[in-house]
């Protein structure tokens, strides 16, 4: 059987090495073919065999390492039940699904309420469930959605994190002008009470602390504990616990052996716990701001549909319509789902999708978008895909999936954060025995000040000196900044990447975007609109024809004539250039005809046969190998070909009967395209099927460095391999029409103009419009991208490599300073959020060509998708 793929919200994961235990739990788990966790969008996604392995299986194996996946829970009320057999059959159905973890159902009630993860299982799938047992059901009024509940628990952890703030500050504060009160000027001491300065009054000031907004450690540290794991709680809880814990032993009992009263750390276990809280409330509120692009998205999902059953206009929840109903729109209302408008006509917003300010007329056979906005008229549309199934479902999936890959920069994050939190308490521990038993004696010196501060150690004690520099490593070291530089980025750029209408399928296309040294582009399509026009029909020779039953009622061979040829044999062809030819032959008012027989000869023409004349149409090779003599034509040919225009040769009856020239006209912003991948030092090529001579006219018209022509269809993907084999970082951009290979050969396929279906794409970015700035837009992201990669890793690494040493006291034979063990806290604390917060900028970043006023203006899109994302859902 093949596998599936599934997402888990995973909640109480706190740095990287939480990361790893989830990681390693579902792994380990048979039928799991590969599970990927990222920090930053608390997601698992996990690959793996339905027949052996549940989703319940793998909630459970999360549960026992420590975490919960996150649920939600909905009530139904259940119509048709009389009995307590149909309590068993509803809750039966209920909990037969994936992703349902408990359902009760209430007699008495008629309701029931099913805890359930969002991401596996709907509420119309519930309902769904329900109906098959033979009841109905329907959800209460006043439920919230995923999305909503989504925020309500980020909103619920920044409520906990500045309650515990409010708690800790003012304490805090207390601490600190008791403990530094010494220090102070004699017309400030005065006013702070002798007090303060007391260690037994600092004890009582610190204990509320600790035991309260410091509890939240102790406890996570302990589950961990209980299932094996250590995460940065650990680190905290025994940072803290060891400088409370010997302050309060070495109060109560100084001669215990522990450094006595110069060994008494209240403010640092106070004020260790308050940046801690400070730094986890400031990581709450900034971090889903990481995520942002991709809630303003799902919250364009409407709510609600307004369909025609039975000849009945009813309002259902959107994810209830199915396939074939008929909607109605209103206007200033949003497309509930996919589909083709059968009656009315509007113009409809769809800058949420494609960026464009100016809002699209849609008529009788358009097709409408789910989540778009109807601006003016009224109408109605034929649902085509529904659910999962529409485009903004598959965006948002797109860039879930994304968000959630790992790119390969962050292989040595991971490994490092991974084995952090171990190899820290060893390192603490080396740290303690050293000190203590050759460190001190070698070293100290009781005029040992503190790191930005002007107090000094005094006559502290060889173990409490050990056990100061052993907690402040613990607090120093931080694997979280560590953890967040790679996801928390890459969050950021496919978030801004949607929003331009580039879809990157993964963090490693991101990557390889950003170190792409050539772009080989397809002609027909990609840097030409893909609708040729014949404008040139040149006859041969001297040469007659005869009259046939074709309709040809001259014996002298006229140029319509060879046209006519030319698209009967092209008919039942579907290459543009044929196309084109037939077009032209009907705008002429020729009869087109079927062919008795047809063959496409790939990369070289088509052979054809009609009123008993054999017809050959294709490139100057075909005729070469069939042995066509048009030395006489040639000049003719080239000549045209310098223009650019494209040449197909058309002989009859192995006679020479005349040439035919097409021509397709360039993209709008090809030109431009190309201009700005020249100034970021890409190299760019173009492939084609067309001779050399046409090839080149056209890349000189855009400015394209490299051509290579006469290029099969199949063999596209060996010439990227070539490149490749430079050395070079090879993207593809196509339309998809013959290019899969191609695409899937490059380090970065580009499918360009896929519109709205782009499940189905085989390239690693789609662009959605069908314009050629937006491979600029992607190449600039990346870059942008992997710009805050580099900057967060070197932050977090540089932190912790000359943070780390620091505490252990590396340098103090030198300096005979220390580093307190609340200023590490601070240090650890700064050290995250500066992480979260660069990557916060990428938020403010506009690609180059979507500057200033060119085209549809940046302030006008971003008005309008402003609009779009501010007016009120169904």
């Amino acid at each position: 059987m093949s596998t599936k793929q599934i997402t888990l919200p995973i909640v109480g994961m706190t740095c990287a090495s939480c990361v790893a235990h989830v990681e390693g739990a579902l792994n380990n788990l048979n039928g799991v073919e590969k599970a990927a966790v990222n920090l930053g969008a608390a997601k698992a996604t996990v690959e793996y065999n339905p027949e052996l392995v549940s989703p319940a299986q793998m909630i459970a194996a999360v549960a026992d390492v420590g975490y919960e996946v996150g649920t939600a829970q909905v009530t139904l009320n259940v119509n048709g039940m009389t009995c307590a057999s149909c309590v068993a059959h509803v809750e039966g159905g209920l909990n037969g699904l994936d992703g349902v973890t408990k359902a009760v159902v209430n007699l008495a009630l008629n309701t029931a309420k099913v805890d359930y993860v969002p991401t596996l299982v709907s509420v119309a799938d519930m309902k769904r469930a329900v109906e098959d047992v033979g009841y109905e059901a329907e959800q209460k009024n006043d439920q919230v959605s995923a999305m909503d509940r989504e925020r309500e628990t980020r909103q619920h952890e920044i409520r906990r994190q500045g309650t515990y703030l409010a708690i800790a500050t003012p304490i805090a504060l207390v601490i600190m002008l008791g403990t530094f009160r010494d220090m102070l000027p004699a017309n400030l001491m005065q006013w702070i009470p002798e007090l303060l300065g007391e260690k037994w009054f600092l004890g009582l000031l610190t204990t509320p602390i600790v035991f309260g907004p410091g509890r939240q450690f102790f406890v996570n540290s302990f589950r961990g504990l209980k299932h094996g794991v250590t995460d940065m709680n650990l680190l905290y809880a025994t940072g803290i616990g060891a400088a409370y814990g010997i302050a309060v032993i070495n109060t109560l009992f100084p001669d215990a052996g522990f450094g006595g009263k110069g060994a008494t750390f209240f403010e640092s276990a106070a004020l260790l716990t308050w940046f801690i809280v400070l730094g986890r409330f400031l990581e709450a509120v900034t971090r889903g701001r990481t995520s942002e692009a991709i809630r303003k998205l799902m919250s364009l999902q409407p709510k609600i549909a307004r369909v025609v059953r039975d000849g009945n206009e009813i309002e259902i929840p959107a994810d209830e319509v199915i396939a074939e109903d008929v909607v109605l729109v209103r206007p200033g209302e949003r497309v509930p789902v996919d589909g083709i408008v059968k009656e009315g006509y509007s113009a409809v917003d769809e800058s949420m999708l494609t960026g464009e300010s100016l809002p699209v007329e849609k008529k009788i056979g358009d097709n409408v978008i789910g989540g778009t906005m109807n601006k003016t008229g009224a109408f109605k549309f034929i649902a085509t895909k529904v659910g999962a199934d529409t485009a903004l479902a598959q965006i948002i999936k797109l860039v879930e999936d994304a968000q959630a890959s790992k790119a390969p920069i962050q292989k040595l994050a991971d490994f490092v954060a991974g084995n952090f939190i171990l190899g820290v308490h060893v390192l603490s521990l080396t740290v303690f025995v050293f000190w203590f038993f050759i460190g001190y004696r070698l070293f100290f010196d009781p005029n040992t000040g503190f790191v930005l501060s002007p107090y000094t150690l005094g006559e502290i004690g060889v173990f409490g000196f050990s056990l100061l520099l052993s907690v402040t490593v613990l607090v120093i070291s931080c694997p979280c900044a560590v953890g967040l530089a790679t996801p928390s980025a890459m969050m950021a750029g496919t978030g801004k990447a949607a929003e331009y209408g580039v879809l990157f399928k993964n963090a490693e296309a991101i990557e390889n975007v950003s170190k792409l040294r050539a772009i080989v582009f397809d002609k027909t399509g990609t840097l030409t609109k893909g609708e040729p026009s014949v404008t040139d029909v040149v006859e041969g020779g001297s040469w007659k024809l005869e009259v046939g039953k074709n309709n040809l009622t001259s014996n002298v061979h006229r140029p319509t004539s060879i046209l006519q040829l030319a698209a009967i044999a092209e008919k039942n062809s579907e290459h543009p250039l044929g196309e084109a030819i037939v077009r032209g032959a009907k705008e002429r008012g020729l009869d087109v005809r079927d062919a008795e027989s047809f063959n496409s000869i790939p990369g070289h023409g088509v052979e054809a046969r009609a009123d008993g004349r054999e017809i050959l149409l294709g490139n100057r090779k075909l005729m070469q190998q069939r042995n066509v003599d048009f030395s006489g034509m040639l000049a003719q040919a080239e000549n045209l070909e310098r223009d650019g225009k494209t040449v197909m040769f058309v002989a009859v009856n192995n006679i020479p009967a005349g040439i035919i020239a097409v021509a397709d006209t360039l993209k709008e912003y090809s030109a431009d395209a190309i201009r700005a991948l020249h100034k970021l030092g890409i190299e760019t090529v173009m492939i084609t099927g067309d001779n050399r001579r046409t090839a080149e006219a056209i890349a000189k018209q855009v400015g394209i460095d490299r051509v290579l022509a006469e290029v099969l269809p199949q063999d596209k993907a060996m010439e990227v391999k070539k490149l490749q084999a430079l050395g070079k970082k090879v993207a593809m951009v196509g339309d998809g029409v013959n290019d899969a290979p191609a695409l899937a050969q490059s380090d970065v396929g580009m499918a360009i103009g896929s519109g709205t279906d782009v499940a189905k794409e085989t390239g690693h970015v789609i662009l959605i419009k069908d314009d050629l700035r937006d491979v600029v837009v992607a190449i600039e992201i990346g870059k942008a991208t992997m710009r805050k990669v580099k900057q967060n890793l070197f932050w977090a690494f540089i932190y912790n490599t000359l943070g780390i040493p620091l505490a252990a006291g590396l340098f103090y034979p030198l300096f005979r300073v220390v580093v307190s063990p609340e200023l590490a806290g601070f240090m650890m604390a700064i050290s995250s959020l500066t992480v979260t917060l660069n990557t916060l900028l990428l938020r403010g970043f506009v690609p180059s060509l979507k500057r200033g006023s060119g085209g549809t203006s940046v302030r006008q899109a971003k008005q309008a998708r402003q609009e779009t994302l501010t007016a009120p859902a169904q």
